[in-house]
């Protein structure tokens, strides 16, 4: 009941009805509809597109197809990375064993449940690939763009991260065991008293000791909001601790260089590889911080709330409804982010990109004679307004820089069902090494050289950008959730207590941290 159309038209000159098949040599292999294996084999002989044979053996082969599409659509899909993958791949599905080897494996285009992945095979099957589908009152096509030189770079990067990527359990938020492992590799050999005391004569953090399931801490802190943000987590899971005693570093950048020997143990929120700092999770999960004023004077508030403001506001701002203008604000913490603000202004209809008021770091300033005023740190312009966080939602494309360390604004960007563009891979927050460039977000150099190219791209290829901010969206959704973060710091302390090899005891003059009341507000 299917027409076949001319496969000697070209793509724009035939309609399409049900039928998948290649114009020109006989079709090749290909497979994967909704998650099943679907195909075979590529035909070797050579089969003229101009003959009455390869006329009818195209419309034999196309019905044969048909037939059994039909019949594998009404059984359950292959289970496999569905949700955070985008759907499974030609090459999974397919597999190394078959005609397949040497072919090139184009990007599937999302939100296609007809076709989940396609391959052209090698040597005189390889012709041009047209798929035609109808269904639901639309019609959807494989664009030449999709095997586009232009772009090919990065379709073939996507498909290589994906098919590299492994996605992780949800269960005792096993995602980040490896971060842990690696972060106390260096202490293996055992922290001694000695060790711990110089940590805390040197002042490199605020000093706690776990004794009977009671939290006791040193008089001083630097800044009480933020320790008071660690402390909440401590406090949770201080039931299941045993005991021991930890420096907890709660300045924005981290205290032990690799190059000192030994390594001693002080806990940071960021830092590089250049840090033997043990990473935890940031005291802005609870409070503390970073206040920008006047939109968030005492900090950006709890995480668990935060995330249903930005949950709220995605969806009044789907994908389609999204300006597709690349979007930042924030201020001048580090002159890495002048090429964008720069691009901005030579180029605003493809990225907004504005300097709002530094709250705290300054640079050098310079007197300009445009203002006849010190704006070094908004690149010579007058500071533009601070944007709430949920109002980042409404662009396709939002960016997000360093600052003194790694930026807090990372994860929120993510609930916006926005794509990110992270810029930089110097810095690190424990979550990081699970957030896959390619897979979850945009990667962009440092110097910002390939930023044009890379948002020309994305604006070609929507369906693709698009896939890529669904998978980041869904990472962040699924695994970093406040129960990730209360279980990464009972994991990170109880393994942390092992490499203890003395007993603690009490500091005199050290305070019992008791439980505040729970804050619900913002």
């Amino acid at each position: 009941g299917s027409s076949v159309a001319d496969p000697g038209l070209g793509a724009g000159q035939a309609e399409w009805r049900s039928a998948i098949f290649v114009r020109g040599d006989p079709p090749p292999a290909w497979c994967g509809l909704r998650g099943h294996l679907f195909a075979g084999r590529c035909f070797r002989q050579r089969c003229s597109r101009d003959s009455a044979v390869g006329r009818l053996a195209m419309e034999r082969w196309a019905r044969w197809q048909l037939r059994l599409w039909l019949l594998l659509l009404l059984l359950p899909p292959v289970p496999g990375r569905q949700k955070e993958s985008g759907g499974l791949w030609a090459g999974q599905l397919c597999g190394s064993g078959s005609d397949l080897a040497g072919s090139e494996t184009l990007y599937r285009p999302p939100h296609s449940p007809s076709l989940q992945a396609l391959d052209l095979c090698c040597g005189p099957c390889s012709t041009e690939l047209v798929r035609g589908y109808e269904g639901a009152g639309s019609r959807e096509r494989v664009s030449e763009r999709w095997r586009s030189s232009k772009w090919k770079v990065y379709i073939d990067q996507i498909n290589r991260s994906l098919e590299n990527y492994e996605p992780c359990s949800s269960q005792n938020c096993s995602c980040y065991h490896g971060v842990i492992e690696e972060d106390l590799t260096p202490f293996r050999g055992g922290i001694s008293r000695k060790m711990m005391a110089e940590v805390v004569r040197r002042k490199l953090g605020t000093h706690y000791q776990i004794i009977k399931n009671r939290l006791y801490r040193e008089n001083d802190c630097m800044f009480p909001s933020r320790c008071s943000g660690v402390e909440h987590f401590i406090l949770e899971v201080i039931g299941r601790l045993p005991d021991m005693e930890m420096v907890i570093n709660v300045r924005d950048y981290p205290q032990v260089p690799k190059w000192m020997e030994p390594a001693i143990p002080v806990f940071s929120f960021s830092k590089t590889s250049e840090y033997h700092d043990i990473m935890y999770p940031a005291w802005t999960f609870w409070e503390g911080g970073p206040a920008v004023w006047p939109i968030y004077p005492t900090g950006l508030g709890r995480w668990d709330l935060f995330r249903e403001d930005l949950l709220r506001s995605a969806a009044q701002w789907p994908w389609r409804k999204k300006n597709s203008t690349a979007y930042f604000r924030g201020s001048r913490t580090s002159p890495e982010r002048d090429p964008l603000i720069l691009l901005s202004r030579k180029n605003p209809k493809l990225v907004d990109a504005e300097y709002t008021k530094n709250q705290a770091w300054k640079s050098m300033k310079v007197t300009t004679s445009l203002l006849n005023k010190t704006t070094a740190d908004t690149l010579g312009k007058p500071a533009a307004k601070d944007v709430h966080l949920v109002d980042h939602c409404k662009y396709k494309y939002l960016f997000n820089f360093r600052g003194v360390a790694a930026s807090f604004r990372f994860k929120h960007l993510f609930l916006c069902g926005s794509l990110v563009f992270h810029v930089g891979d110097e810095w690190l927050e424990f979550f990081y090494p699970q957030l896959k460039p390619w897979v979850h977000y945009i990667p962009v150099k440092t110097d910002l050289s390939n930023v044009q190219e890379l948002l020309q791209f994305v604006k070609a290829n929507d369906d693709v950008a698009q896939e890529i901010a669904e998978r980041g969206s869904q990472f962040i959704m699924n695994h970093l959730q406040m129960d990730d973060i209360t279980c990464y710091w009972e994991n990170l302390l109880v393994e942390y207590s092992k490499f203890l090899s003395y007993n603690v005891t009490r500091r005199k003059g050290y305070d019992q941290i008791i439980p505040k009341i729970l804050k619900t507000e913002l």
